[in-house]
């Protein structure tokens, strides 16, 4: 059977064995375990959870049976507020593991907890840890003691709890979103550790250099912080350093320490190789930066959207998939998280690194813009306004307007940019890829449209031209000579 963590409220009584026990197991724990925060107060980071007036401090100060899942990276507090919430009612506190507890261990703890409640009235917060690990069965038996009060449930998930924790079990529970600890969090984390009595209390210290590559190792993880401050502080000690340096965190971690500064030149020279690799076609050089900036710390959600602008700007229509591949490896990110997702960004850089490239894309908006910030906007032609608000149709509006669908190849001559930029071409494809055979498609489309080639100069002449799979007609292809064009079905109107 697992071990099950209990934790008695701080009123009920205490032998002199237990006492002494207690304390000697504090001072034994993990430096991570000792200096684990008591109250809301002490939480270094999720504001947005432990501000005034937020559910969890109602919570954990009006007391209450609401059940909570935190959901969250490692290392942002869910064992924490799990504690808090227990420590502020005097509640009992028992803890569950996943992936050791089967049903019968839960159904032990609540009826524990039902017995416990009727003879003295205390309650139980029951903590369950990688509750994602729960088989739904498992995760079934929670519900009927969730439902009662008999515990208040707190699960904690580094996973999408809308993928692995059951519907009846979300809505009967307050779902929490921890976020990934800042730089700045996690160096408020270590000047604790060095500062608090519960930690090394002024007797060591730790360099600049030190402690920014443990902010950097921890990547806003502060149990792994304090875990690799551990081990870095017992070798100063053991050789009388009265300051914590950066080779025995080099030692501590097995790792040499990555010139790399998030805000400084090493960030924007790695991420401009990144790019600039991917764009060349160089997939060893990009898989190397690539990660080069996941090791050291780089926020992968920041690297996520760099490939997704990559699968546009460099890529673009020369392989259309490009784009869908990008946001499938940014949305596997937010779904899975590191280190797993680093598998889907690497598919990611590997497709944009052995696609054909073009930037025909960025090219054609960046003139289209210029074209709009110059002032070339002019009036919608009338035939494309809507009509479908009172009196448009007093005003003409979509009167003439040709209905493509209604024409062979749902193609139309027919006028539809502003008059400033008639007949101007913004996108020209490549003979790159996948826009090889875009180009015939385009210039096809100009001729349709237009009535002209691609490429005539502004303000050609739009009358229609013979050519030898169509004779000339009057407008429309399909139009007998003479005719007005009368679409048989109104399309839709924006």
């Amino acid at each position: 059977m697992p071990t099950v963590s209990t934790r008695a409220p701080a009123t009920q009584p205490e032998t002199l064995f237990a006492a002494a026990g207690a304390q000697v197991e504090a001072a034994t724990a993990p430096l991570a375990v000792r200096l684990r925060p008591r109250t809301l107060d002490e939480v270094v980071g999720q504001e947005h959870l432990t501000a005034p007036g937020t559910p969890l401090r109602r919570l954990v100060e009006g007391g209450g049976t609401t059940s909570l899942i935190l959901w969250g990276p490692p290392g942002t507090g869910k064992t924490t507020l799990a504690y808090v919430v227990a420590a502020a009612g005097g509640r009992v506190f028992r803890e569950l593991s996943a992936v050791t507890a089967g049903v019968k261990d839960v159904r032990a703890v609540i009826d524990e907890a039902r017995e416990r409640t009727g003879a003295t009235g205390a309650r139980t917060v029951l903590f369950v840890d990688e509750v994602h690990r729960f088989s739904k069965t498992q995760q079934d038996a929670l519900l009927p003691a969730v439902e009662r009060g008999t515990v208040t449930l707190v699960a904690a998930t580094t996973e999408n709890p809308f993928f692995s924790v059951v519907s009846p079990l979300l809505s009967r529970s307050l779902l929490l979103t921890l976020e990934p600890l800042t730089d700045d969090d996690v160096g408020r984390v270590l000047e604790r550790a060095f500062a608090d009595d519960r930690g090394y209390a002024g007797r060591l210290g730790i360099d600049a250099d030190a402690q920014a590559e443990v902010v950097r190792l921890a990547a806003g993880d502060a149990r792994r912080a304090l875990v690799l401050v551990e081990a870095a502080a017992g070798a100063a000690e053991a050789r009388g350093h009265a300051v914590v340096t950066l080779g025995e965190v080099e030692a501590a971690s097995q790792a040499p320490a990555l010139r790399y500064d998030r805000d400084g030149d090493q960030h924007y020279d790695v991420v401009s190789a990144f790019i600039k690799s991917v764009r060349g076609g160089d997939v060893d050089a990009a898989l190397h930066y690539l990660v080069r900036m996941l090791e050291a710390g780089e926020d992968p959600r920041f690297v996520a959207r760099r490939i997704v602008v990559l699968a546009s700007e460099d890529v673009g229509m020369a392989d259309p998939t490009a784009l869908g591949v990008a946001v499938a490896a940014a949305q596997a990110l937010d779904l899975i998280g590191l280190p797993e997702a680093r598998l889907a960004l690497a598919q990611a850089v590997v497709h944009l690194s052995l696609a054909p490239k073009s930037n025909a894309v960025i090219a054609a908006v960046d003139t289209a813009l210029a074209d709009v910030r110059a002032g070339r906007v002019g009036s919608v032609p009338v035939h494309l306004r809507d009509k479908h608000y009172g009196g448009a149709g007093r005003l003409g509006h979509g009167e003439g307007y040709r209905y493509p669908h209604d024409f062979p190849g749902g193609v139309v001559r027919q006028v539809y940019a502003p008059e400033p930029v008639v007949g101007r071409d913004y996108y020209v494809p490549t003979d790159h890829g996948a826009e090889k055979a875009a180009r015939s498609r385009v210039a096809a489309l100009r001729e349709g449209v237009r009535g002209t080639g691609a490429g005539d100069a502004a303000g050609a002449d739009f009358r229609p031209r013979c050519t030898p799979e169509r004779p000339a007609q009057d407008d429309v292809a399909g139009t007998p000579p003479g005719t007005r064009a009368t679409p048989t079905t109104e399309g839709p109107d924006t």
